[in-house]
């Protein structure tokens, strides 16, 4: 089948499921502090269905993120979850409660969703 993706690169992901018509949004790591389960310049592509390709962190992580994307998609607005905006999707815990929230690593994340668009 052509034009199908390399499912390893989600940029390769975005780009051919944008060219396919869909809505796409992209999450990127862009900082970490202490111990983080993906390194900067992570990547996950998420579509307007909720398919999803590549990783930012995994467990309630990407979770979040995949839900911050539908609203991303949705507004065109880009997120920083951290109040204000555009907002930063910022994710930590300390070490004694990590295990119990399913953040292991005890470290922290921002993560930037943008919309895709032509």
């Amino acid at each position: 089948m052509q034009n199908e993706p390399n499912i390893l690169d989600p940029l390769a992901v975005a780009e051919t499921w944008h060219e396919q018509g869909r809505a796409v949004a992209l999450a990127t790591v862009i900082e970490t502090w202490g111990s983080a389960p993906r390194p900067v310049g992570s990547h996950l592509v998420i579509d307007g269905e909720g398919n999803f390709q590549g990783s930012v962190s995994g467990g309630c992580v990407e979770g979040a993120v995949i839900a911050e994307a539908a609203d991303v998609i949705t507004s065109g607005t880009p997120r920083l979850l951290e109040f204000g905006v555009p907002r930063l999707l910022k994710f930590g815990v300390a070490d004694e409660t990590a295990w119990r929230v399913g953040l292991s690593c005890g470290g922290r994340i921002r993560v930037y969703v943008e919309r895709i668009d032509g």
